[in-house]
């Protein structure tokens, strides 16, 4: 039978091999039991394990799960096949990948997270059948050793989901591209057809691209290598769950569907599928403290699971030394972990949904480039202010008193952002002129002028827009004719959209419309295209007026309209129309010529969020709580009947927040489940709370 989860699983990543040293391990997890903690995450690496073909190291490795069960603790294994033994380096070089250039397993390194020897450049390639009967074997060995195991939980497949997006162009992988290939176009004669190569004699002269450009072939390989990704994945799982059907499946991923999953597979929903629990790394120190970062990733993860339950599975619990990431920022933007971090950290992952945490370190490595780095407990292990900080949660999360507040959820939100992915893959194909993330900066700053405006947006999957009826499409310039249709047909059945300029400007294959909005979507807008201007680095000197707001910034392109069918609400400064609107009955196509996303994401102008509450309310958007005072950000959650209010205050200093609850005309307190009892109290249908600098309020709402 399988484990239940716990109501919030709580640990850290703990034995990566050569850390921490073992004359400490029992003492530290009794440390971590006393602290509240229930799981922790080790990463078993084949490299260490196998130490002779078919001879396995199992000691070290077994101590732990029997202290796990002896702490009455829970132990999901990493499985790490990648780290491959040495024996199996020098033996089977043929077995990883290959670069572009033909360079294949150049040497076995070592892992700067663990120090240990093992780790290839490109990894191995799953195509190649003697690969995978090695690994098959290592992994069924894994399982069957563990399985039945009282400390055992679960397995954690894949560690972050991805892949080295320079491979693999080994024989192995060609063939299974062209398999690929077969299944989609049918013939050699529709594919010389689609990729404008009309000489093939035979599938075996079909080869992956070894270049980026935005034709067909470089899409199909794109999507090829993605697909394929989450095939290898799932038999990775399949194997597991053969020999130890009870174990859980969980797997993380790095909350990068925006900006990395060209080239590297990152697909959050994808990845979220085949696993029963989600989850996601986010190093604040890397990625920085800006408060609508975290909570962006939160909600794409949450969007990601579908509702299963997912972690916040590699949490920062303290410093970050000498990485590229951090170089140039401030002390306090996340590289000097503080105790007050460390439970705000904590806060908004749980106020955006993730029903676990895990600290990427327990206590920091002692060694290799990221010595001293992460660790939430002090370097020899001890407690500290940041580890008291992170008992507090643990403890009360899963205590008796917040039982009710758990079994609830986030609302849904009134309004989608969409997400597409393959949007970024054919951006990343078209920038010829540098390493410009135009879809990623378009995607965060619509996120970011809702944040801004205090207004929560759901992350939707294009493959999901049916559950939402107002949707906000930002950077659109790649759609397919079955992609237009889709979006057609939601409008009209009802649905309200707001979409930025250039709507599917690139269609099948990355081919330019000779009518634009392309694949019949001047229909959809009532418009056609008067001019457009592919300038991006002139892009900040785009503006427009629209709905009486001035001066709104656009960017990267600009897109002008003659109606036909649909209403100018703005212009640009020639006069030409830079937003229209046309109605479909109870659905609205709003269109927006430029790409304001951008320019908020640049400049933070007020005049994008003036404008964006117009359109919201043209749409007849409806949020279900309003801050009026106060810089902080509120998530309702409910649940059972029941209704909690988070209110987080990023700042270092109190905030007095006034949050409206809109659809009723008075409400009152229950339980205040954080912070002092007297910290809220409301008047009419507003709740008043003063919230401590870098802390929160979370109280239910009676009404």
């Amino acid at each position: 039978m399988k484990k239940e989860y716990p109501r919030i699983t709580y640990g850290a990543v703990y034995f990566r091999k050569s850390n921490p040293p073992r004359e400490d391990w029992a003492r530290d997890y009794a440390q971590a039991a006393a602290d509240g903690m229930n799981m922790f995450r080790h990463w078993f690496l084949w490299g260490a394990i196998e130490r002779k073909p078919g001879v396995y190291d199992w000691v070290e490795y077994d101590e732990h799960l029997a202290l796990a069960a002896k702490n009455g603790m829970g132990t999901v294994i990493a499985e790490f096949a990648d780290c491959v033994p040495e024996w199996f380096y020098h033996g089977h070089k043929d077995c990883f990948c290959m670069s572009r250039t033909g360079v294949q397993a150049p040497y076995s390194g070592l892992s700067a997270s663990c120090a240990v020897g093992g780790f290839v450049p490109g990894g191995l390639c799953l195509d190649n059948p003697k690969t995978r009967e090695y690994v098959e074997r290592f992994l069924r060995a894994l399982a069957g050793h563990y399985k039945g195991h009282p400390g055992l939980f679960g397995y954690d497949v894949w560690n972050e989901c991805n892949f080295d997006g320079d491979m693999c162009f080994c024989e192995h992988t060609q063939q299974a591209f062209r398999e690929w290939l077969k299944a989609k176009y049918g013939s050699l004669d529709a594919l010389m057809k689609a990729w404008y190569r009309y000489g093939y004699e035979s599938w075996e002269q079909v080869e992956a691209p070894r270049f980026t450009e935005q034709h067909p072939q470089c899409l199909d390989w794109l999507l090829f290598r993605k697909e394929n990704f989450y095939r290898q994945y799932d038999w990775k799982v399949n194997i597991l769950r053969s020999v130890d059907p009870d174990a859980r499946i969980t797997n993380h991923g790095v909350a990068a569907t925006l900006d990395y999953t060209y080239g590297n597979g990152n697909d959050d929903w994808m990845a979220a599928e085949q696993a029963e629990s989600y989850g996601l790394t986010w190093v604040m120190g890397r990625k920085g403290t800006e408060p609508w970062k975290q909570w962006q990733a939160m909600d794409l993860v949450r969007a990601a699971s579908r509702g299963k339950p997912f972690w916040h599975a590699e949490m920062q619990g303290g410093p970050l030394w000498l990485q590229p990431q951090v170089i140039g920022r401030t002390k306090d933007d996340g590289r000097v972990a503080t105790a007050e971090d460390v439970r705000l950290w904590n806060l908004v992952s749980l106020a955006g949904g993730a029903r676990g945490i895990l600290y990427l370190r327990w206590r920091s490595l002692l060694d290799g480039p990221l010595f001293g780095s992460f660790g939430l407990y002090a370097n020899d292990g001890l407690p500290n202010d940041r580890s008291r900080a992170a008992s507090q949660i643990a403890k009360w999360a899963n205590g008796p008193a917040t039982e009710a507040l758990f079994a609830a959820k986030p609302v849904r939100a009134d309004v989608g952002i969409i997400v597409l992915d393959k949007i970024q893959w054919f951006n990343k194909l078209v920038q010829q002129a540098g390493p410009q993330k135009f879809y990623s900066l378009c995607q965060w700053g619509i996120y970011r002028a809702f944040f801004d405006s205090r207004l929560q947006a759901d992350w939707v999957h294009f493959k999901d827009i049916d559950e939402y009826k107002i949707l906000y499409f930002a950077y659109p310039i790649q759609l397919d004719a079955a992609d237009a249709r889709k979006l057609e047909d939601w409008v009209r059945r009802g649905g309200r959209l707001i979409c930025e300029g250039l709507p599917g400007y690139f269609g099948d294959g990355g081919k330019v419309g000779t009518v634009q909005p392309n694949n019949g979507l001047d229909g959809l807008f009532g418009v056609t295209e008067e001019t457009v201007e592919f300038m991006p680095d002139l892009g900040d000197a785009i503006e427009f007026d629209a709905l009486g707001v001035q001066g709104v910034p656009g960017g990267l392109f600009r897109q002008a309209y003659r109606t036909a069918g649909a209403k100018a609400l703005g212009t640009y400064p020639d006069g030409a129309a830079a937003v229209t609107v046309k109605r479909h009955g109870d659905g609205m196509a709003i269109l927006i010529g430029t790409f304001p996303s951008e320019g908020y994401h640049r400049t933070s102008s007020p005049a994008v969020r003036e404008l964006l509450g117009k359109l919201l309310e043209l749409a007849g958007a409806a949020s279900a709580i309003d801050t009026l005072q106060g810089d902080v950000t509120a998530r309702l959650w409910e649940g059972d009947g029941r209704r909690f209010l988070w209110i987080l205050n990023h700042n270092r200093e109190a905030q007095t927040a006034r949050i409206r609850v809109n659809d009723c005309r008075t409400v009152s307190i229950g339980a205040v489940y954080w912070g002092a009892t007297d910290a809220a109290r409301t008047e009419g249908q507003t709740v008043l709370a003063t919230v401590p600098g870098k802390d929160a309020v979370v109280v239910e709402l009676k009404r």
